[in-house]
């Protein structure tokens, strides 16, 4: 799949098949970053391998895209997280 360049940042939710808890990120490379989680080059992910990617959002603007990230980092956000991602969740169980 192409992305157009006009939404080059992404805000994304990978869910650890080993502690069933997220990871919320952001790039400009999404299939290249989920790589790296999964071959366990990112420090702070590598003992939580492997991860399925469960949630992708694209904005044209960086300053969107950091923002939307802190968010889904926050307490509210992680309970949203679960609200939208509802039926993906119940279906990995």
């Amino acid at each position: 799949m192409q992305i157009p360049s006009t939404l080059s940042h992404c805000v994304y939710v990978l869910l650890s098949e080993k502690d069933g808890d997220f990871y919320v990120g952001y790039t400009a490379e999404l299939m290249r970053r989920f790589d790296e989680h999964n071959q366990g080059r990112n420090a702070s992910t590598a003992a939580r391998r492997p991860f399925r990617l469960i949630h992708a959002e694209l904005y044209a603007a960086k300053g969107d895209a950091l923002r939307r990230e802190h968010y889904f980092k926050s307490a509210k956000g992680r309970r949203v997280i679960r609200l939208m991602l509802r039926a993906i969740l119940s279906e990995l169980k």
